[in-house]
């Protein structure tokens, strides 16, 4: 099960989403709900969004389409800048650069950790 949490930090103009485990559609269907609510009153043009992906366990293959969407639902918010931080998982990695390239996430960098 998939869990997710968003903190709006209005100062300084950032949405911080932390994910963490395995998501099922329902579960992308609830943080899709959750963010569009978080973001209702705000003006994500003058925010940057950073997603904390380290507890993020692989996308299974029938979840990809719905992140996906996500990632062009992130476009179409038009954020300053959208960062993804991992923890030194390649395949996570390579996931998420390619659907962000596929979906002209141009803005997107992402940030591998490594911990010991």
């Amino acid at each position: 099960m998939g869990s997710f949490i968003l903190k709006t930090d209005v100062p300084n103009k950032v949405l911080n989403i932390e994910l963490e485990g395995s998501f099922s559609q329902e579960d992308g269907l609830r943080s899709i709900s959750a963010y569009q609510d978080t973001i209702a009153p705000i003006n994500t043009k003058e925010y940057e969004l950073n997603i904390d992906c380290k507890r993020l366990n692989v996308t299974a293959p029938e979840i990809v389409p719905l992140l996906e969407g996500c990632l062009q639902m992130f476009k179409k918010d038009e954020y300053k800048k959208v960062v993804l931080t991992l923890e030194n998982n390649a395949i996570l990695k390579m996931q998420l650069s390619r659907l962000g390239r596929s979906v002209g996430l141009d803005n997107l960098e992402i940030i591998s950790t490594v911990t010991t």
